[in-house]
């Protein structure tokens, strides 16, 4: 069912798409003649163009073609060029981004990616058996789609995504949890090759949107029993490397192994709300947080040995303890993972569910806030901070009663006519940042309230029509 929406959609695109031209001032492009085509940034005073060529700026130096390691986990762009045409070479864009950012890769592809590359779908190819996004699929639905990419074993594969380093971490781990060591990702990714000026290719072709499509037909046909093309890509699965709900509820007793979270602080901390309804803020007890940016420099590109060993040794994380990653939704943890995979520790396992699972998991003991919010408590709490400021005006002269009540607090001593769920409001509300601007006030106004306001009575029912 996606296979039959994807092509049609893909090769409409493909129909329409033409290069394109911008002028800096406006921004806005013109349209020229429809074919694929390779194109070369060059600047030319304000104007930015799309020069049509298969040239590359005779002034880069040329690069060995000799095999790169597989302890090393990223390639520059400069060896990706030059090795380019191999034939055992494989590029994959598996770019992917957050729903909130309304960005479609698989467009975003077909107006612009590494020539030759093929388009690998992070939510397409995963587990379709679990509502949680992009779970690792199993062995025969992975070996099903990516025969149908046209990966072979003996290929060495070089993943990017739009952003530098995304996504791209995430597949890349993948290979390798199945058994494929020869995997890299692409440095810097896509921004960071058109800064270098080499081309990329426009107007995708007819064989790269039918393999892509091929890849999700196979992953549906795989789980739904139905019989597949034949298979020629070997898995090798590597359990090691990906840990389940269980090993990491197990973890919590045992703490044999150190957990870190690839998040943001805030939302480690659990004041900031997560971007997907329904789950809890906060953190897996015992685990530490570093954002994965602290991998990155500011181009996106993976930070060298010793400034990722001075991010860890700044967290007080000794190289020498076994290590598991986690983040949202198992995506930028591999980040993590690859940062580690660069400093010698190639065998750090990643938490495939992360905080989406464990967070939307009822029983799942957690650190930094006490319950699953629903909607309807998110827009009572938003409706409680907009009426804030003017409620507070109202009452800024009761001060009597404000420090009779902070002295209460301070004392341990709650109005016990607040219970169950609406003392539980204004630490959600602080958890959720609703209002930024004085919170520990907010906090003892709101129990002031609570306990000092007279509500006014509801109003008389409305009389039955005559």
């Amino acid at each position: 069912m996606l296979a039959a929406a994807l092509l049609p959609r893909a090769l409409f695109a493909h129909r329409l798409l033409k290069p394109q031209i911008y002028f800096s001032g406006t921004k806005k492009p013109f349209y020229n003649q429809a074919a694929p085509t390779y194109f070369s940034y060059k600047g030319v005073g304000s104007v930015i163009c799309f020069l049509a060529s298969s040239r590359v700026v005779q002034t880069r130096s040329t690069f060995s073609t000799l095999a790169v390691s597989s302890n090393e986990p990223v390639v520059s762009v400069d060896w990706l060029h030059a090795n380019l045409k191999e034939p055992d070479v494989k590029v994959l864009d598996a770019s992917w981004y957050m729903p909130n950012e309304q960005r479609n890769p698989l467009q975003e592809y077909q107006v612009a990616h590494i020539p030759g590359a093929l388009f690998f779908d992070v939510d397409g190819i995963s587990d379709r058996t679990t509502n949680l996004p992009h779970m690792l699929p199993s062995e025969e639905a992975f070996a099903a789609a990516v025969s149908s990419l046209g990966i072979e074993n003996k290929d060495g594969i070089v993943v990017y995504d739009g952003k530098g380093i995304f996504s791209a971490a995430r597949v890349w781990w993948m290979f390798r949890v199945f058994g494929h060591d020869r995997v890299w990702v692409l440095d810097g990714g896509l921004p960071r090759w058109r800064a270098s000026g080499y081309d990329v290719e426009s107007s995708a072709s007819g064989d790269s949107i039918l393999k892509a499509s091929a890849a999700s037909e196979a992953i549906e046909k795989v789980y739904q029993g139905q019989t597949v093309a034949p298979i020629t890509y070997q898995t090798k699965f590597q359990p090691h490397l990906v840990w389940t709900l269980d090993q990491v509820w197990k973890n919590i007793e045992e703490k044999t192994y150190l957990h870190i979270d690839a998040r943001s602080i805030a939302r480690f901390d659990g004041v900031a709300p997560e971007p997907r309804k329904g789950i809890r803020s906060g953190h897996v007890p015992g685990s530490k947080c570093i954002p994965f940016t602290q991998m990155l420099d500011g181009s996106q590109t993976l930070l060298s040995n010793e400034e990722l060993k001075k991010k860890f040794d700044q967290e007080g994380i000794s190289l020498d303890n076994p290590i598991v990653t986690s983040c949202g939704t198992g995506v930028t943890a591999c980040i993590l993972a690859l940062g580690l995979h660069r400093l010698g520790k190639t065998d750090v396992p990643v938490y495939d569910g992360s905080w989406t699972e464990w967070g939307g998991h009822q029983d799942a003991p957690g650190v930094g806030d006490d319950e699953i919010k629903d909607q309807s408590d998110e827009d009572d709490m938003t409706s409680t901070c907009d009426d804030a400021e003017e409620d507070m005006k109202e009452t800024n002269n009761d001060k009597e009663a404000m420090e009779e009540l902070i002295s209460n607090i301070h004392m341990g001593d709650l109005p016990t006519t607040i219970t169950g769920k609406e003392a539980k409001k204004p630490v959600l509300l602080l958890n959720n940042l609703r209002c930024r601007g004085r919170p520990t006030l907010l906090l003892f106004y709101l129990l002031w309230r609570e306990h000092h306001v007279k509500k006014p009575p509801p109003p008389p029912p409305c009389p039955p029509p005559m």
